[in-house]
C-alpha cells in the first residue's frame, strides 16, 4: 500500500488513563489509511482494544488528539466485539436490523438492506433464527453483517475471533477477505495472532506491551492472494517471522 494514500483518522500522541489510574495507552501515534486492513497486534494489555475504542469515539484521549481527514468517516463506523453482543430474544434479521432502527429507519425500508447483509455472511436462511440456535461462527456473522449493514467506511474489529476454533477462525478470515474485496471497506482489526494477522493484513502495527508504542510497522503484499496456499508459502513465512520477532521485541520494549 502506498504511503500516499489517504488517511482517514490520525491518532497523535494519543494516551489514555482510566478514572482508576491505570494508563492503557500512551504516546500512541497512528494513521488509518483508506482501503487498508491494518492489524494492531501486541501482547494482552497492550492497548489494542483501547485504541479501536478511542477511534470509534466509545471513550475519550486522555491526551493528545484524534483527526479526522475525512469527516463523512467519522459518523460511519462499523464495530465488532469480541464477544458477538447479539440481542438474545430477537432473531437474525432484527439484531441486524438494530443500527438502522436506531437511525430512526422504519422496519420496512430497512428490510433490503438487512436481507442484503445476511446474504453477505451466508445466513440468509437463518434470519428468523434466535441466537441461541446458532453456533459461535455463526454468531459472529451475524455480528459482522449488524456491523456492515450501514455499510461503513471503516470497520473495526476487537479479536473477533478469538474464541472460535482454528477451523471456523481460518473460514471467516477467508469470509472477511471476500467482504473486504466487495464493500472497499477500511478495516481496522485487533489480534494477538502473528498467523492472523499476517494473512489478514495489508499493514501491521506492533504495539509494546508497557503503553502501546509504535515497536514496528509490517507492511503487506496486497498483490499476494490470499488463500489455502498463501499459508503455506515462503512469503507468509517470511511475514510471520518478522512480526513475531517483532512481538517479542514489543515484549520487553520500554515507556516511551
Amino acid at each position: 500500500m502506498s504511503r500516499n494514500d489517504a488517511v482517514l483518522v490520525s491518532l497523535r500522541g494519543v494516551g489514555k488513563t482510566f478514572a482508576s489510574g491505570v494508563e492503557a495507552l500512551a504516546n500512541l501515534s497512528l494513521d488509518v489509511r483508506a482501503g487498508e486492513t491494518l492489524t494492531l497486534l501486541g501482547p494482552s494489555g497492550c492497548g489494542k482494544s483501547t485504541a479501536l475504542r478511542l477511534i470509534a469515539g466509545l471513550t475519550a484521549p486522555s491526551a493528545g488528539t484524534i483527526v479526522w481527514e475525512t469527516p463523512a468517516a467519522r459518523e460511519n463506523i462499523g464495530f465488532v466485539f469480541q464477544d458477538p453482543t447479539l440481542l438474545p430474544w430477537a432473531n437474525a434479521f432484527d439484531n441486524v436490523y438494530l443500527p438502522l432502527r436506531l437511525a430512526g429507519e422504519t422496519r420496512r425500508a430497512a428490510a433490503p438492506r438487512v436481507e442484503e447483509a445476511l446474504a453477505r455472511v451466508g445466513l440468509a436462511e437463518f434470519r428468523a433464527a434466535l441466537p441461541r440456535e446458532l453456533s459461535g461462527g455463526m454468531k459472529m456473522r451475524l455480528s459482522i453483517a449488524r456491523a456492515l449493514v450501514r455499510r461503513p467506511a471503516l470497520l473495526l474489529m476487537d479479536e473477533p475471533f478469538a474464541a472460535l476454533d482454528e477451523v471456523t477462525r481460518f473460514k471467516l478470515n477467508d469470509d472477511l477477505l471476500a467482504l473486504k474485496r466487495e464493500l472497499e471497506t477500511t478495516i481496522v482489526f485487533v489480534t494477538h495472532s502473528v498467523y492472523e494477522s499476517v494473512y489478514l493484513s495489508t499493514r501491521i502495527v506492533v504495539l509494546a506491551a508497557n503503553g502501546g508504542a509504535v515497536v514496528e510497522e509490517i507492511d503487506g503484499d496486497r498483490a499476494l492472494a490470499r488463500d489455502a496456499d498463501f499459508r503455506s508459502s515462503e512469503p507468509f513465512a517470511l511475514l510471520a517471522r518478522r512480526a513475531s520477532r517483532a512481538l517479542q521485541d514489543a515484549m520487553k520494549e520500554p515507556r516511551r
